[in-house]
């Protein structure tokens, strides 16, 4: 049975299907958030200018409203024109890859979900205490302040870290989720099932020489 959802001010926030699992010394999150690429959204991803996807993931224990720790991966995308493709620069985790998309699907697939996204040192959690991950995207996020926090969080080693009281990127579950003014082309916000460290199934590492299909 879910956990109840964190309720403020007649407001709730909805929950999603997540997969989260430990890897290592790691907990990681998949979930998906493709609609937040909606109909005006895509129109901007082919008109050739730049278009900023930013995901946020805040850990937080259960009835908790400070984020023990904080996930980003940002995703910009560019139509080229001339050549008719979507050029994608996908940061996450200390990570950058430049790549190609041909379509839509292409960029949902890169910027619009996240695959074993690495949250929260195992080591931080209390192995009883439940937890769940707030997650907070933007589309074109219109402070460039924040943008510049954004990408500063984005390039530590893991890009993932602890809450810290001078950190401005965090703030508590009232301020980010349910008081948050938008400051973004578009935003989407929701949370997952409550999960206890102790439960977690560990990821499996991917299969080594198994072929894939060409991604589009």
């Amino acid at each position: 049975m879910a956990s109840a959802q964190p309720k403020i001010q007649g407001r709730t926030l909805k929950q999603r299907n997540a997969k989260i699992a430990r890897d290592k010394t790691w907990v990681t999150m998949s979930v998906s958030w493709r609609d937040v690429v909606n109909k005006p959204t895509r129109k901007k991803l082919l008109s050739g200018l730049p278009t900023v996807i930013a995901m946020r993931a805040y850990v937080f224990a259960d009835k908790a409203q400070q984020p023990l720790s904080l996930s980003i991966q940002t995703c910009k995308v560019v139509f080229d024109l001339w050549d008719e493709v979507f050029r994608v620069d996908v940061r996450r985790a200390g990570q950058r890859r430049q790549t190609i998309a041909v379509n839509v699907e292409g960029v949902l697939r890169r910027c619009g979900e996240a695959r074993r996204l690495p949250v929260v040192k195992a080591s931080r959690l209390t192995t009883s205490q439940k937890y769940f991950v707030g997650v907070l995207v933007e589309v074109n996020p219109l402070s460039k302040k924040t943008m510049e926090r954004i990408k500063r969080w984005v390039a530590r080693p893991k890009g993932v870290g602890a809450v810290g009281p001078g950190d401005s990127l965090f703030g508590s579950f009232v301020g980010l989720f349910i008081t948050h003014v938008p400051d973004a082309d578009r935003t989407l916000s929701f949370r997952t099932p409550g999960f206890v460290p102790a439960k977690l199934p560990v990821a499996k590492p991917p299969a080594r020489g198994k072929a894939t299909k060409p991604r589009s």
